[in-house]
């Protein structure tokens, strides 16, 4: 007698497998975040839950009479997954892998510093405008940070804004030192100006005679 599987077993869900892009993360959990909803986007959205990242392996499931489908899918991810490692990074982690404030990220990206890549422009839910952003190339980020650039920009801020502020405060000292000569000779003419009369003596009888009309 042969074992008969139960008349209401189903067939086993077709799965597809692929090792997460681990050198693609760069080492941020933002980025690898990024990268999984980026996958899942390239679904039709009533399939995008059938995408999985359980450590690093990614998984595609979908039922056993959903062959042709699943191959189209497949193969959609196969071919995301072939140029993820050049996928354009967002603000939010270039500032996770760089370690930086966003304050920073944009007076770099300002100066060219930190190179921007483009724009990219979305609706975000909840808003009513479009948001435009840069996003950056994973190439130049990755040189930024072996380099450890950060550091090195930071240092350069710090002796510009010290170079500044003795700049600001000698200025401020000219124009104070500028000042106080004007300042003290009306002092000066003023108190010349205003007791001559009354520091003479009989100085008050002799206008009295009328000499001085």
């Amino acid at each position: 007698m042969t074992d008969q599987p139960p008349a209401d077993a189903s067939p086993d869900p077709l799965v597809a497998e692929w090792p997460f892009p681990v050198a693609a993360a760069m080492g941020s959990a933002v980025r690898a975040k990024g990268i999984e909803q980026e996958l899942r986007a390239k679904l039709p959205f009533p399939r995008r839950g059938a995408l999985v990242v359980e450590g690093e392996r990614i998984l595609l499931r979908l039922p056993a009479d959903r062959a042709d489908e699943f191959a189209a899918l497949r193969a959609q991810l196969d071919e995301a997954l072939a140029g993820i490692g050049a996928l354009p990074l967002l603000p939010r982690e270039v500032d996770d892998i760089l370690g930086l404030r966003p304050a920073e990220r944009l007076r770099w990206t300002k100066d060219g510093r930190l190179q921007s890549a483009g724009t990219r422009t979305v609706k975000l839910r909840g808003r009513a405008k479009a948001v435009t952003f840069h996003v950056f190339d994973p190439a130049h980020v990755e040189d930024v940070l072996d380099a450890d650039r950060p550091a090195l920009w930071r240092e350069s801020d710090r002796e510009a804004a010290a170079e500044n502020r003795a700049r600001a405060a000698g200025r401020a000292a000219l124009t104070r030192a500028g000042k106080r000569p004007r300042e003290t000779a009306e002092r000066k003419g003023r108190k010349r100006e205003g007791p001559v009369r009354s520091e003479l003596r009989g100085w008050d009888a002799f206008a009295a005679e009328g000499f001085l009309d």
